[in-house]
């Protein structure tokens, strides 16, 4: 028996799939929107009273209708991502029991050394900061005494503070040096080298500039408005310095420290450090500082969110790659070509290059230093700079981030003078090591 001819259904099945799928996807759309916007704010309570049966309680049939309930519900979203970005973090430590600052274990570990007179002692400590072309290194014997060459992380130190200086402390040829430009113009040499004295009308000692401001340039020139760092600005240039210390509280939520001096010595008393400070390779290899100069821009291009870690490394960006390894001291404008700190031998890792860095990348910076234990406030804005040390009190064991492993720095090396040569001593004013 011939079954019964069938009529070919297919354009019919095919439209009835595609009225399907359409309604498919609306109703998935609809629902998805209707989930967002549920989670986001709590259903009214229904009862007989406020029912009312005229309300039409269907989910929408349609993509349009499907939309519209997602770009409301977008909308809902927005708005409340608004008010957690107006939400004051800052203000909220106050109240937590986690930032107490009576439970800060490192208050008061500073291990107290005052300044002293260079000419008063025989043989000064290295002294920071100084030159940091490559090339250069100091004339100060300090025989075997090694810079710390290995990442810090690695010898058991970690970051204690963050800090900045107006201008830059050291000078890089070409880089930060005398020849630079920023909103308050530069600072010359010293009479030595130039004096770095008061610019017009700044409160505190400034450094040298870097080479990348343009007043033509209004990433250069527009202002940002800070909200959580004081007395920055915009086309200038800042070195910024991160203190390490291997008796840090490293890893808890005492790391950070305002004194960096309390953080360097928070499990350090005062007699363990004596009987270490015997060897002064001691301190070089447990205490270091991160130094890298910036010039802030009003770029978002620029932005990097976590200063507060340490010296930016990016090999891509040529950030942390070529580095300047010395002993020397703390800085600061309490010390000088006169007055030596004995905050000394430490190490310094000081990257050669200006980088440059968005206005917000500080003001994230300082924010992240507003929500440690230990309020760091007084370090939300740059302090001075010292004066560029002199050849004779800077280290003659300077090494470099390039120089293979194996060469180890060597102090039994003697640093060519300077002076020897003229076009040298015009354009590094110190000690070159070929």
């Amino acid at each position: 028996m011939c079954p019964p001819s069938q009529k070919d259904n297919t354009g019919t099945l095919k439209a009835a799939v595609g009225v399907l799928s359409v309604s498919t996807i609306g109703l998935l759309a609809a629902t998805i929107a209707l989930a967002v916007k549920g989670n986001q704010q709590p259903a009214p309570t229904q009862t007989m009273a406020t029912m009312d049966p005229k309300q039409d309680t269907k989910a929408p049939t349609t993509v349009e209708d499907a939309a519209k309930e997602d770009y409301a519900a977008k909308e809902d979203y927005a708005a409340a991502a608004t008010a957690a970005v107006l939400t004051d973090f800052v203000g909220l430590r106050e109240g937590s029991v986690f930032l107490d600052f009576t439970d800060n274990v490192c208050a008061g570990a500073q291990i107290a050394v005052s300044n002293k007179l260079c000419a008063d002692m025989d043989v000064p400590p290295p002294q920071a900061g100084g030159n940091v072309t490559k090339g250069y290194v100091g004339s100060l014997d300090v025989g075997d005494l090694t810079p710390q060459i290995k990442n810090y992380w690695s010898s058991a130190m970690c970051p204690v503070n963050v800090h900045w200086h107006q201008g830059s402390e050291h000078l890089s040829a070409g880089e930060f040096d005398e020849d630079g430009d920023g909103l308050n113009g530069n600072q010359g040499r010293p009479q030595w080298a130039g004096d770095r004295d008061l610019a017009a009308g700044q409160e505190v000692r400034a450094g040298f500039r870097c080479h990348h401001y343009d007043a033509n340039d209004p990433k250069f020139t527009e202002p940002y408005k800070w909200q959580y760092c004081t007395q920055m600005q915009v086309g200038e240039t800042y070195e910024v310095h991160w203190p390490h210390s291997a008796a840090g509280a490293c890893g808890t939520i005492d790391q950070y420290q305002t004194p960096f001096y309390d953080g360097v010595f928070c499990n350090l008393d005062a007699a363990t450090f004596t009987a270490i400070a015997q060897d002064p390779q001691n301190i070089a290899n447990a205490v270091g500082v991160h130094g890298q100069v910036f010039t802030v821009v009003n770029d978002e291009a620029f932005y990097y969110p976590d200063m507060i870690r340490g010296m930016i490394v990016d090999k891509e960006k040529n950030m942390g790659t070529n580095v300047h390894y010395y002993t020397g001291s703390t800085t600061g404008t309490s010390r000088d070509n006169e007055m030596c700190s004995l905050y000394a031998p430490i190490t310094w890792q000081v990257d050669r290059v200006c980088h440059m860095i968005s206005a917000s990348s500080f003001d994230k910076l300082c924010f992240d230093m507003l929500q440690q234990r230990d309020n760091m406030k007084d370090d939300v804005y740059p302090h001075g700079s010292r004066e560029l040390v002199k050849d004779s009190l800077v280290a003659n064991n300077a090494w470099d981030s390039t120089t293979p492993a194996e060469a180890a720095p060597a102090a039994e090396e003697a640093a060519p003078a300077a002076e020897t040569d003229p076009d040298v001593a015009d354009t590094r004013n110190g000690n070159l090591r070929a």
